[in-house]
Formats: C-alpha cells, sequence, structure tokens
C-alpha cells in the first residue's frame, strides 16, 4: 500500500525539497500547516495538486492528534519551528513553545494515536553552540548559544528520552546550515546573495552584516532532505550528524557571492556591530562519519556551487531573468550602484 508522510513546516524550505523527496518515492504527503489569514504557500506552490494539507499547530496538542487521526501517516517529519536565531532572543518564550514544547506535544500526539508511527526530529548544529571538540559528531557536549539552540537541544533529548522510554521509532537529524534559493532573506546566506545582486543592479549601495569571521559548514538543503527520508527507512531509530565536512566564513560567503558578480565584496560589505549576536558561535564544523556509513549518504553540491545557484536565482529574480554570466550586465546600466 502506499505510504503516508505527514510533514510538519512543509511550507518552508526543507518541507519543499523533502515534498519533493517523498513524491519520487512514491508516498502521500500531507503537510500540516497552521490557520493563517496570510497565504505563505510560495515555496510549495509547484507541488500544488500533488501533495495534500491539513490544519494542525504545534500549540495546539488537540490539532495534532486530529491531524494524525485524519492522515494516519506512516512517517512523520517534524521541520516546524522558530527557527531564526536572532529573533530567538527576542521571543524567546515563543521560541521555547514551537522548538521545544511543540516537539513533546507531537511525540505525545504520536504514542496516544498510533506508537507505530516513524518519526523525524529536526535537530540543529546550533545545539553545540561552543564547541568542545572539532568536527563536531554524535557523541559531541551540547553548549547551545541562543534560545533557539537551547530548545532544540530540548526538542532532540526529548525524542531520545521518548525512544527509550516508550519503544517509539524517533530519529535526529543534527543538521549542519543548510541553503538553497528557497531560504528566507532573514538568513545570513539569502541576505548576502539577495544583497550582492542588489548592489550589482543598483538597487542598494551597500550591505551591513555582523560578524563576517563566523564559520559555518553549509550544504545544500536539497542533499539533506534525502537524509532526513534514509533516516526512517532504518531497521533501528538513530541520531545523524549531517553535514558537508567543510566550513567556510561569512566573509568566504561575501567573497564568493560579490565575487560571482564581478564585484569585490571589500568595496560593499559593511560591519553593523547591531547585527553580532549576544553569544556568537564562532565555528561549526560537522563530522557526517555516521551518516556515510549507515546511510550511503553524500552531500553532492559544494559551497561555492550553493553560493552560485542561490546568486543566479536572486539575480533571476530581482534582474528579469538575467544570470551571471549574461553579458548585459556588463553594461554601465547594470554594474553600477547609484
Amino acid at each position: 500500500m502506499q505510504r503516508t508522510a505527514l510533514v510538519t513546516g512543509i511550507t518552508g524550505q526543507d518541507g519543499s525539497y523533502l515534498a519533493e523527496v517523498l513524491l519520487e518515492q512514491g508516498y502521500r504527503v500531507v503537510g500540516m500547516s497552521r490557520r493563517s489569514s496570510t497565504i505563505t504557500n510560495e515555496r510549495i506552490a509547484h507541488l500544488a495538486g500533488k501533495i495534500e494539507l491539513v490544519q494542525g499547530d504545534l500549540l495546539d496538542q488537540a490539532s495534532l492528534v486530529e491531524a494524525l487521526k485524519e492522515t494516519r501517516p506512516a512517517e512523520v517529519y517534524n521541520l516546524a519551528a522558530q527557527s531564526f536565531v536572532p529573533t530567538s532572543w527576542n521571543q524567546p518564550v515563543l521560541t521555547g513553545e514551537f522548538t521545544a514544547l511543540g516537539v513533546t506535544r507531537i511525540l505525545e500526539a504520536i504514542r496516544q494515536v498510533d506508537p507505530t508511527i516513524r518519526f523525524y526530529q529536526a535537530s540543529s548544529s546550533e545545539m553545540f553552540g561552543k564547541v568542545t571538540e572539532s568536527p563536531q559528531h554524535e557523541g559531541t557536549a551540547f553548549h547551545p548559544r541562543s534560545p533557539y539552540g537551547v530548545a532544540k537541544v530540548y526538542g532532540h533529548l526529548l525524542t531520545v528520552n521518548y525512544r527509550e522510554s516508550y519503544d517509539l521509532y524517533a530519529a535526529s537529524g543534527i543538521c549542519f546550515n543548510h541553503e538553497s534559493p528557497r531560504r528566507g532573506l532573514e538568513f545570513v546566506t539569502r541576505k548576502v546573495t539577495d544583497g550582492a545582486v542588489r548592489v550589482k543592479l543598483g538597487l542598494a549601495k551597500d550591505l551591513r552584516l555582523g560578524n563576517l569571521d563566523a564559520q559555518r559548514d553549509w550544504g545544500f538543503a536539497g542533499d539533506y532532505v534525502r537524509a532526513m527520508w534514509l533516516m526512517l527507512q532504518q531497521d533501528q531509530p538513530g541520531d545523524y550528524v549531517i553535514a558537508t565536512g567543510q566550513a567556510h566564513s561569512v566573509r568566504e560567503l561575501c567573497e564568493v557571492a560579490f565575487g560571482r558578480l564581478g564585484l569585490d565584496y571589500r568595496d560593499h560589505v559593511t560591519v553593523d556591530p547591531a547585527l553580532i549576536r549576544p553569544a556568537e558561535v564562532d565555528h561549526l564544523l560537522g563530522d557526517a562519519t555516521r551518516a556515510r556509513t549507515e546511510l550511503g549518504w553524500e552531500p553532492k553540491v559544494g559551497f561555492e556551487q550553493l553560493v552560485t545557484m542561490m546568486v543566479d536565482a536572486d539575480l533571476a529574480r530581482l534582474g528579469g531573468g538575467r544570470r551571471a554570466d549574461d553579458p548585459v550586465l556588463a553594461s554601465s546600466m547594470y554594474s553600477r550602484a547609484p
């Protein structure tokens, strides 16, 4: 019989890519979304007619129970969260409700409705925070440096607890930063690629950023969601670091993005102290040996290819379909900021 997968956060970057993978595998895909007067389905608009949507809210236990009863999934992927780290300082309680207690509510709903459901929890490299060793692996100690990171630790450890206490098939993917043209504009990678394009097209004079020396292990979201699916196909549940094993600084990100457009980032990027985190995470680098060995997973898209992909997508969006290698961009009309 056709398996059903329920995906929370399906309207986000990861949810949209995961839906594509699940459809390729022959699943009936149901996305759970909160009731809202604002339509935010642009990332899954191309999947209209191929997926179903059901209302549910990680803040409301009863809605989760009803969603499970209505859809009867074999697998649940919990991707929903308040996932923007800077916002977690401004809204720490809301972040905890969604990103931490939301995991409790959905695990409880699974335990009550159908404990045979396989569950995936989207954990985060931000749990490592002030790292004690590098690279970070599944056994590395957690020292989160933001309310978001703290909430993710709660959700991660609770997933382990329910697996051990109730024998649920509950797995966690400790995903390092993963990006794409579908990433929100508030995240630093899209902020950089969008900002570089705006400077190139004369739509902005400069780009203001925080710590340029912070380093992250950046990969392609389309690669990472396949690892999520693979985790729920194993005989036994477990926790896996998903990463490329290569770290790059925000400065390098700027260099590649602006360089793709024939610009020197040093002429356009300024550091704004107001954008530096209260407690900085300086260096994250993942060791995905277990995922490679047990899941057979490998990242396919490298750092420069990823940044190039994102710049080209933002250029097509803002520049009337142009690409960075378009000779029209060499004209003075498009190569000069005001």
